[in-house]
């Protein structure tokens, strides 16, 4: 199997999981850190255009885990992460890190965290080695091991 088809089907797998765990990801620190994975791999390749930026804000808006939440309030949150990593992305990049190691408390939402990050960087059918890194370096943050999201 290619390694892309690997991703893909990754992905899907990891949608399905965090589906089974929709009623159990409410807290507002899964929330914070769910918005801060979004925008960290939306800029993981140091850039961020406005089809990128808008196709990730819709699926921000359409998936169906992240619809126990405000859509605007999410929306919020995704914007300031990614202004905060478009303005300085390393300096960005420390609170961002911040925002998601916020949801180490509870690994069922520490692993739903990584999960998003692993289904936005596939949703383009590229989860580039930029992407799957930023991720890699959020399960450190998670104290998740990447291997278990074969990263």
């Amino acid at each position: 199997m290619a390694l892309w088809d690997r991703f893909k089907e990754s992905a899907s797998t990891m949608q399905t999981q965090l589906m089974a765990k929709k009623n159990d990801l409410k807290s507002g620190a899964f929330r914070d850190a769910g918005m801060a994975m979004c925008a960290l791999v939306a800029a993981a390749d140091g850039t961020v255009d406005p089809a990128e930026r808008q196709r990730v804000a819709q699926l921000i808006a359409t998936n169906e885990v992240l619809q126990n939440f405000d859509a605007a309030d999410l929306q919020r949150r995704f914007d300031e992460n990614l202004d905060k990593l478009t303005a300085d992305f390393a300096f960005g990049k420390v609170s961002v890190m911040q925002e998601i190691a916020k949801a180490k408390k509870k690994p069922a939402e520490a692993r739903a965290v990584i999960q998003i990050g692993v289904v936005i960087g596939g949703a383009d059918g590229d989860f580039d080695k930029a992407e799957q890194a930023v991720v890699r370096e959020a399960c450190f943050a998670l104290d998740l091991p990447p291997h278990e999201f074969d990263l």
